[in-house]
């Protein structure tokens, strides 16, 4: 009953878009009541036109039967006396002055509200999309992709963006024009206004089968944006690459084919949303052609009385206003269509929750550093075939310090990647300060735990900037006391700016095993209770290697370290070492004990002391 509960109250896409808009309700208001007034103020001026002109006919002796309305009109202007049509022509002309500024004004005011409103309800929605995806874990991630969530965060938003100014401002003034335009129309000749309808069928049923024909076009268009995005982020990412194998010509193939794919299905879409001009064209200039045959003819044959020319000239206005409201309707009905499937989508981003939470109680506090893996598997996804860890069963007191031996794909990041919540057990259980990872606060376990992976990041900022990430309020002398135990302080006294050095975006300006060590070194800055070093020395000599290892031995002797690594060196003194192979743990033990025991531990280590030993059987 509560899961029905909970599911039913759940908000639905478009509340979680429109929910973005919040402190921009305000001008998202005002904005179409602005549009209203310059409505109202653009309907009228027809019509005042034409009093000006039946004033004229009146006052020259032309207007035999003249409007009362007209008569009235003359009469208030000139005072009971004799008519000056200079004097009335001047303060017709005024007034068209002040209308005329009245509806610049309210144009000028709802075109800022509508700026204001429209792009404040882009930037709260990319707050709202860019939080939720920090909320994710790796498999909500996953499950989206990188370059995806990046089109959603930029292309998708810009197209929410401009359809919400269309829908506040000209979703508002196109049937507002319409009713006015039509009121006007029916109060000066109902049977000449009925003339729209004769058009109305055509234009609606021309206009469902463009957009029945676009829609699947346009859902497709944006996984091929992600598909070109994917393209760009990939060989940027990669460019030494690419340059050192020479791949340019094929790299620009790969993208000149995903752009192809997105401009044949632009073309296409395009091509069919192009003929709603011509459609709407046809339309107006039908009605038009109309208008002015059946019109003519009532004055002819009325001799002026059943229908005038000066009422002609203003039907004609309001003809035109009727109509262009209509082509104005059809294009945002095209717009809207576009926009659909990029609100579909980031209301997938906004409603997708993440696979790991917090529980409602959680613990607060992590004991200490032991770690035990209890019967535990793991794979990726439910669909997938075969689990990445099967049968994980591990005891590591705290302060341990355990390495971790493997061939590639054995899965050994998978293992790793379980103790701080990057990722779920699939079965049994994970606890850490004997208590099951999934009842602790997700920061609080997080903080307890600092990870160096596999692929190092450095962001844009000074080196300083960069270790304050392991903790915000560390101290110079604390950075500079992590950066000498993670061997990273001797090559930063080099740079010219020392610890303000500037780090390029991605640290590209510094070297692969200077950026491990400073990533080390931020961890080192969390005082963690858990150390994870994911083959993060694998860039560095042996000799730093060592140093870096004697190092956590003398100053973090409480945390427990756990060392994957591809060489034997760099786990030979732990504890205990762990030797994976195709998700499953084939030996635990320490070195002597493995040297006698597991196979593949010895195949690694001769294989990597090949060359010392052909050197002692020299000797």
């Amino acid at each position: 009953m509560n899961n029905k509960t909970a599911s039913i109250k759940k908000p639905s896409n478009f509340k979680r878009i429109v929910g973005a808009i919040r402190e921009y309700k305000k001008p998202s208001i005002l904005c179409p009541i602005f549009v209203l007034l310059e409505v109202i103020v653009e309907c009228l001026i027809p019509w005042i036109m034409s009093l000006l002109v039946g004033v004229i006919d009146y006052v020259s002796g032309s207007g035999v039967n003249a409007d009362p309305l007209v008569v009235k009109i003359v009469d208030f202007l000139s005072h009971g006396n004799q008519p000056n049509m200079l004097l009335i022509i001047l303060q017709f002309g005024l007034v068209f002055i002040l209308l005329a500024v009245i509806s610049l004004t309210c144009g000028a005011i709802a075109g800022r509200y509508c700026a204001k409103a429209s792009s404040g309800f882009a930037k709260n929605l990319r707050k709202d999309l860019y939080y939720k995806i920090q909320g994710f874990s790796f498999a909500n991630i996953d499950k989206f992709s990188t370059s995806s969530l990046v089109t959603r965060l930029t292309t998708d938003v810009t197209n929410i963006e401009m359809s919400y100014m269309m829908i506040i401002r000209t979703a508002i003034r196109a049937p507002l024009m319409l009713i006015f335009s039509l009121t006007m129309a029916f109060s000066i000749n109902s049977k000449m206004a009925l003339i729209f309808l004769l058009t109305t069928p055509l234009l609606v049923t021309g206009l469902i089968l463009i957009l029945t024909k676009a829609v699947p076009l346009f859902n497709k268009i944006f996984p091929k944006y992600d598909a070109l995005n994917e393209s760009v982020e990939e060989n940027i990412r990669g460019m030494r690459v690419v340059k050192s194998y020479v791949r340019e010509d094929y790299e620009k193939e790969k993208f000149d084919k995903a752009s192809a794919s997105v401009r044949d299905n632009f073309t296409k879409a395009e091509k069919l949303v192009a003929l709603n001009g011509p459609l709407m064209n046809f339309c107006i200039y039908t009605g038009l052609i109309c208008i002015y045959v059946v019109g003519s003819i009532l004055i002819i044959n009325s001799n002026n009385t059943l229908f005038q020319y000066t009422q002609l000239n203003t039907f004609m206005s309001y003809s035109f206003q009727i109509l262009m409201s209509l082509m104005m309707v059809s294009m945002i009905m095209v717009t809207l269509t576009m926009s659909a499937a990029s609100a579909k989508r980031i209301g997938e981003v906004l409603s997708e929750e993440s696979t790991i939470t917090s529980p409602e109680n959680p613990v607060t506090q992590v004991k200490d550093g032991s770690i035990e893996f209890s019967n535990v598997c793991f794979r990726y996804s439910k669909t997938a075939e075969k689990d990445a860890l099967s049968e994980i069963n591990i005891k590591i007191n705290s302060g341990e310090t355990v390495g971790i031996i493997g061939s590639t794909g054995s899965g050994k990041t998978s293992l790793v990647g379980l103790i701080p919540r990057l990722y779920d057990v699939s079965c049994g259980d994970v606890l850490v300060g004997g208590v099951n990872v999934k009842e602790y606060d997700l920061e609080v376990l997080r903080n307890s735990v600092a990870m160096v992976l596999q692929k190092n990041v450095l962001f844009s900022g000074t080196i300083k900037e960069n270790m304050r990430w392991g903790d915000k309020n560390a101290t110079d002398e604390q950075i500079v006391e992590a950066c000498k135990l993670a061997q990273a302080d001797e090559f930063i006294q080099s740079f010219p700016q020392k610890y303000d050095t500037y780090i390029e975006q991605g640290g590209v300006n510094v070297s692969g095993g200077q950026k491990q060590r400073l990533c080390i070194a931020r961890a080192l800055l969390k005082k963690p209770k858990i150390l994870i070093l994911d083959d993060s020395t694998s860039a560095v000599d042996t000799k730093t290697d060592a140093l870096i290892r004697q190092g956590f031995k003398n100053y973090i002797s409480q945390t427990t370290k756990i060392i994957i690594a591809q060489r034997i060196a760099s786990v030979q003194d732990a504890d205990k070492i762990i030797v994976l192979n195709n998700g499953k743990i084939v030996n635990i033990g320490n070195h002597d004990e493995l040297m006698q025991s597991s196979s593949i531990y010895q195949e690694l280590y001769y294989s990597q002391n090949k060359i010392e030993q052909d050197k002692k059987e020299v000797k």
